[in-house]
């Protein structure tokens, strides 16, 4: 018989909510490496307290991350339902782009992998399924490049990380329409 978790106590719930916020804002403007003692500091918490809560950096990444995970999961099932194959890629792409020049933390998390956090791994998973078939959609339609791969997805993303991103982004999404494809080279 599974066990059930019982609902926090108040102060504790406070506390944990407190360290998810300052966990967000230090992740997001220092990356995943962040000092843990800094968000708890922030969060007005002792250490101990952090690690009452979470045990592990990654239990605290986790609880920050999770969320917006699912949600840019949910960009690319988005993405795949538009009528227009090229609208689609590039409404994921703009997301993409969007989350991930404002949060360092969230960039971190979408380029490595987290063994001890199946359920992130699961969702990022799920989304890059999900864009495959964007992907293909676009490709299919004639619009995307034949040769565009979902690696060329993730450099787009990481040139873009940045606040100019949407400029640097037009300029991408102008060489990845097949119109305007040329032959690659191959890939080292």
């Amino acid at each position: 018989m599974p066990t059930e978790e019982r609902p926090l106590r108040r102060d504790a719930q406070r506390n944990r909510d407190l360290l998810v916020t300052a966990a967000r804002e230090v992740f997001g403007c220092a990356g995943l490496d962040a000092s843990l003692e800094e968000i708890a500091r922030r969060a007005g918490v002792s250490i101990g307290t952090l690690y009452n809560r979470f045990p592990t950096r990654v239990a605290l990444i986790e609880a920050v991350f999770l969320g917006p995970l699912e949600l840019s999961a949910e960009h690319a099932e988005r993405a795949a339902e538009f009528e227009d194959p090229w609208d689609g890629f590039v409404y994921f792409l703009e997301r993409s782009c969007e989350t991930q020049a404002a949060d360092r933390g969230f960039t971190e998390v979408c380029s490595r992998s987290f063994p001890d956090a199946p359920a992130m791994d699961a969702v990022k998973e799920r989304a890059g399924e999900t864009f495959r078939k964007v992907i293909c959609r676009a490709q299919a339609s004639g619009q995307l490049r034949a040769d565009f791969r979902l690696e060329d997805f993730d450099f787009a993303v990481s040139a873009t990380a940045h606040p100019q991103w949407r400029r640097h982004l037009a300029f991408l999404l102008d060489g990845f329409r097949a119109e305007a494809a040329h032959p690659l080279p191959d890939a080292d």
